[in-house]
Parts: C-alpha cells; sequence; structure tokens
C-alpha cells in the first residue's frame, strides 16, 4: 500500500502569522504546502490534534554546545535532545567553550565534524571575533557562519578573549565591509573592575559585582563605534533596563542594532534566588523585581528582537553547588544557566499571567531569532516554511525535575518550580523527532543563507 503523499496537522489552535485560528497544514516533503481552514483538507494523513496548540518550531539562536573540548559541560547529541523535547527545532551553536573555538575556518571545520550525525534538530553556527583574527573573519563569512560573537569583558576561558575598545573598532570595521552581524556581550571591563568583589555564598555579594553600570557603559562605546563604522550589531543577553533608553537613542540616530533577552532575566528575580544556589548564577545578572519588569515592558513594546536561552551549562562541580558538595561560592561557580529545554514553558508560564497570548511567545522565540539570524524558512506556519512543528499544551502544569531533562548534567535553577505549558511532539521537516539517546538524528547542519 502507497504511503500518503503528504500530512495535515489539524488544530483548533494554530498559531500562524497573523494570529492563532482552527486551521489545516497541510505539509508536503519536508515542507509547508497549505494553510486551510480547519477541517478543509481531505486525503492525506491526518495528524488530529484537537484542542493542543500548533506552534511553529522555536529558533534559539544563543546556545553553547561546547563540542568539541567541553562534552563533559554539553554536546551536540545531549543539547539537541533537549532541545527537541522543548519545541525548539533550530538552534545557532556559539563559537565559544568548545576547544578549539569557531574562531578560524580550522575551528568551523572541527565543530562541523563534531555535530554530523549527532544532531536532533537544525543546527547553525556563529564565529567568533577576538583579538588577532581579523583577516579570518571574511573565510568564516563565506563558509556560511551566522555572523560574529564577541565580549568586551573576559569571556571566563583563555581561548576566546574579550576585545578591547581598538580591536572592536577593528572587527566591526571588518564586519561592515563584508555585511555581517556582530552580536555583543556587553559589559565593561573598567566598572567590574571597580565593582565591589566579595566571595561567598550571598546572592546580593555577586549582584553587587556585576553592576547595571557594567551594561549601560558597554552598549554606549558599543553604540558609538557601530555608529562610526556602520556595522551591525545585536546586544545579547540584555538583563538591565538600564539599557533601553540607549538603545532607543540609536536606533532613532540611524544606528543598525537589535537585543535580546533570555527567560532567566525575564521569569526570575534576585529577591528569589537562595543564597548559595549558584544554579542562578548568570553574567550579566538577574537583577530585581523591578527590574524584571521594565524588561517585560521593553519586551511588549517591541524593544527586543527575540529572547534565547543563552544556554551555558556546565559540569555540577564548577557550579559549586552546595548539593553537589560545594561551597556555593557565587564568586568562584561558573557563570551560565541551563534552561534549553525549560524556555518555552517558563515564558509561557509568566507571559500568560501578565496578559500575554501564545502568538506573542511564538514572535519573541520563532519568528524574532528566525528574522534575526536570516532564517528564511524558519520562524513561522505558512506555505513555503520548513514543516518544524510543535504540539503544545498550553494548560498543562508540571514540577521541573533536573533529572528528566535532557541535557547532559541535571543543574538547572528551574529545579522543583511548577511551570505552565507543556510540549508534546515536536517535528522536524514533517518528521516526529525522537528524543531516546539510542533514535535516529534528525537534524541538518544549516549555513547562512541557505535556510
Amino acid at each position: 500500500m502507497t504511503a500518503p503523499s503528504y500530512t495535515v496537522f489539524r488544530s483548533r489552535s494554530a498559531v500562524l502569522p497573523d494570529g492563532s485560528r482552527a486551521a489545516d497544514v497541510v505539509v508536503r516533503d519536508g515542507k509547508i504546502a497549505e494553510v486551510l481552514p480547519h477541517g478543509a483538507a481531505t486525503g492525506g494523513e491526518l495528524v488530529d490534534l484537537g484542542d493542543l496548540a500548533l506552534l511553529p518550531g522555536l529558533v534559539d539562536s544563543h546556545v553553547h554546545v561546547n563540542e568539541p573540548g567541553r562534552t563533559e559541560w554539553e554536546g551536540f547529541a545531549t543539547a539537541t535532545r533537549a532541545a527537541a523535547a522543548g519545541g525548539v527545532t533550530t538552534v545557532i551553536d556559539m563559537p565559544l567553550n568548545s576547544i578549539p573555538p569557531t574562531t578560524t575556518p580550522h575551528g568551523l571545520d572541527a565543530k562541523r565534524k563534531a555535530a554530523e550525525g549527532r544532531i536532533f534538530v537544525d543546527v547553525g553556527l556563529w564565529g567568533g571575533a577576538i583579538p588577532g583574527n581579523t583577516g579570518d573573519l571574511e573565510p568564516l563569512h563565506r563558509a556560511g557562519v551566522f555572523g560574529f560573537k564577541s565580549f568586551l569583558a573576559p569571556s571566563g576561558v583563555d581561548e576566546f578573549p574579550h576585545l578591547t575598545g581598538d580591536q572592536l573598532e577593528q572587527a566591526l570595521t571588518e564586519l561592515a565591509r563584508i555585511d555581517a552581524l556582530a552580536i555583543i556581550h556587553a559589559e565593561d571591563p573598567a566598572v567590574l573592575d571597580a565593582a565591589p568583589q566579595q566571595p561567598g555564598p550571598h546572592y546580593a555579594d555577586f549582584l553587587a559585582s556585576r553592576p547595571d553600570d557594567a551594561e549601560a557603559t558597554a552598549v554606549a562605546g558599543l553604540l558609538e563605534t557601530a555608529r562610526r563604522t556602520g556595522a551591525r550589531v545585536h546586544i545579547l543577553h540584555v538583563s538591565s533596563a538600564a539599557v533601553l533608553p540607549l538603545l532607543r537613542q540609536a536606533r532613532a540616530d540611524g544606528v543598525q542594532v537589535t537585543a535580546e533577552t533570555c527567560p532567566h532575566y525575564l521569569t526570575l528575580a534576585a529577591e528569589q534566588v537562595p543564597d548559595g544556589d549558584t544554579a542562578f548564577k548568570c553574567c550579566p545578572p538577574i537583577r530585581d523585581e523591578t527590574n524584571r519588569d521594565l524588561l517585560w515592558q521593553a519586551l511588549a513594546d517591541g524593544e527586543f528582537i527575540a529572547v534565547v536561552s543563552d544556554h551555558s551549562p556546565s559540569t555540577p562541580d564548577l557550579k559549586h553547588l552546595a548539593r553537589y558538595g560545594g561551597d556555593g561560592d557565587f564568586a568562584a561557580a561558573w557563570g551560565g544557566i541551563a534552561s534549553l529545554q525549560l524556555g518555552l514553558p517558563a515564558i509561557w508560564t509568566e507571559a500568560r499571567a501578565r496578559g500575554f497570548a501564545l502568538t506573542d511567545v511564538v514572535r519573541w522565540m520563532s519568528a524574532g531569532p528566525a528574522s534575526l539570524a536570516g532564517l528564511c524558512t524558519k520562524g513561522a506556519i505558512a506555505p513555503g516554511m520548513d514543516a518544524d512543528l510543535v504540539a503544545f499544551d498550553p494548560d498543562a502544569d508540571f514540577t521541573v525535575d533536573p533529572e528528566g531533562l535532557h541535557h547532559r548534567n541535571p543543574v538547572t535553577p528551574y529545579a522543583g518550580r511548577t511551570l505552565t505549558g507543556a510540549v508534546r511532539t515536536t517535528w522536524l521537516r514533517g518528521r516526529v523527532v525522537n528524543v531516546d539517546a539510542d533514535a535516529q538524528p534528525l537534524g541538518r547542519l544549516i549555513v547562512r543563507g541557505e535556510a
């Protein structure tokens, strides 16, 4: 018997570019062929989701996979299984924390070889702009990286040093010449050096060591450099509302700048962080509730193009967690949040409580990051797009058990929290993604301009 030549995904709540409505989504050869009224499609294989919402697969443009070189922290197989389990069908991997970093064509080749045949969702790669590699930027751009990450303060790993002011000018001048996107971790090292440094388990001490002014000063300098060079720049993981007026003014002045924030800045707050619980440590840090509200207002006003995870895991010992025998020292712990699988329910839990809809969440976590990266076949349920789809139950509650997550190490600040919204099934190009460890990976490596 011949298999059906197409599949119909039927939902009473399909989240489409023009809003949510009941619809039939017809998929042929891994692509969305048509979007029809609910019940209008005939023939084909029917996947009837009933009242489950049908979302486009999320795009997470800020993920640290750490492979090759630090696979005890994370790896392509574990990270992409976690992504699929969380409704993320495309990730773009950051160039650092792997060894070698993606700062040369050799590093890019090593990354691609490590990923080949081991990814459960589609994966693209960022390049890195560091001191001394200006000559590598154009070859990496030609090879298909999606843009170039730089730090303005120490990154935490020796093989990916930060740029000084003069080096940033040189890098942005070259990136403007080749029309490549610069994505920037913006904290000012002089402000950080002048801030009080008090080791120990008290979160308030750690927060004081990474003040708002570190972000604001770095962003102000970056925007001036972008204005001079004409480069396109994107501010990564904005945690401080002090940055927002600078972004507004720069855009009004014609600077090509976008910005993102992350689930942990929108759903967690400094007042909630227990002393010694270094699972909450990230840089820049989680700030107070008033700041969080201002970030939500900026998100509602369209000031952020994306909400992405900044998934940056490590082994429990590097987090100095007391429950694993550590001392809970925030100053010594690795700064990174592990949340790739939980971003969608975390954001939906908070967004719904604040009066937002799934259409908003899809704009922030799918369409927005796809646009940032130039992914023209991702981020929407529309004809011609990849059939990357998610069945999502917006009313299901669950309690986060770290042992049930797919990323390599069971560490997350969401442990024990009750979240609302559960991913029931994820499809990549119309095929169900099985996230079991022995399942066949379906993902592809994608390059700029081809996805």
